[in-house]
């Protein structure tokens, strides 16, 4: 079955970014031109995805009109003869269909993907994408998944990436066989959060890509409470992989994690880098800054 739709959870209160995120969405911050929930939307659009159910709260109407179409906007660049500008707005408002649901309480990945439980079909699948993980890569990484769940029968697979061992602390580690043919996808025992290097099964991290069956909602609903008081995915995935089948796949990609300020930045300079349009510039400014702080 097609993967049609996406969650996207965008609740959150953004709090590494203040005191920016005091008024603005922290998705909405942009990388070069685009605010970061346009690059997880466009993931999603490119891996044929033709439906959003963003998981949002009172705070975040900034998205849903970045995704809207801005008739106003759209006479003025009309009427100024700015057509590439015009093209561009149109092609925003027309991206994705999407719907929203308003997460009231903060209580977790868990509870914000069970929030968007009444727009997932018997039997769908659907895609999870975390908006502050984005991903460079030649093939979408939610597609890349998409294929793993179509030669699985529609299964679950979540996406990981290999980190350095010492690392694992930070991470949701998967734990799992690789099939007999694969030396990319594993079948899933379980996930431990955040070990430390001496007990994680594997050096396999889970950085926020995932594609679910709908049955992942009995799940939710049985687990309790976990760390922080909230309904951890993680405590679900483990409950669903000891009842049905579930698939870990190394997805191709380099991941950049801009919910923190460190990786923002990474993310900043290695955007501008790989785009054409502002290669040459971020390289001048890197080598002026080296020059003028004496760096390397």
């Amino acid at each position: 079955m097609k993967i049609k739709k996406a969650v996207i959870p965008i609740a959150g209160k953004g709090t590494r970014f203040l005191p920016a995120t005091k008024e603005v969405a922290k998705e909405m911050i942009p990388i070069i031109n685009k605010p970061m929930i346009h690059y997880a939307v466009e993931e999603a659009v490119l891996s044929g995805i033709t439906e959003i159910v963003f998981v949002t709260s009172k705070e975040k109407q900034s998205i849903e009109k970045y995704f809207q179409r801005n008739y106003v906007l759209e006479e003025f660049l009309e009427k100024n003869g700015k057509e590439k500008e015009l093209a561009l707005i149109k092609s925003i408002g027309t991206m994705i269909d999407f719907k929203t649901v308003e997460q009231e309480e903060q209580l977790g990945l868990g509870h914000a993907i069970l929030c968007a439980e009444k727009f997932i079909a018997e039997g769908e699948s659907f895609a999870v994408i975390l908006g502050d993980d984005l991903v460079l890569s030649m093939e979408p990484v939610t597609k890349q998944l998409a294929k793993i769940s179509a030669a699985k029968n529609g299964d679950s697979v979540i996406g990981v990436m290999q980190i350095e061992n010492s690392q694992t602390y930070r991470y949701g580690i998967v734990d799992g066989e690789f099939e007999k043919d694969s030396d990319k996808t594993l079948k899933m025992n379980k996930m431990v959060e955040k070990p430390q290097p001496a007990d994680a099964p594997t050096n396999l991290a889970t950085p926020g890509r995932y594609i679910l069956n709908e049955k992942i909602f009995k799940f939710l609903k049985d687990i309790p409470r976990g760390a922080g008081g909230e309904y951890q995915l993680t405590d679900a995935i483990n409950l669903m992989a000891q009842n049905e089948s579930m698939y870990a796949h190394i997805f191709q990609g380099d991941r950049f994690d801009t919910g923190n300020i460190e990786g923002y930045l990474n993310a900043t300079v290695e955007f501008s880098l790989r785009n054409p349009e502002t290669k040459k510039i971020m390289e001048n400014i890197i080598l002026e800054k080296m020059k003028t702080y004496n760096l390397g």
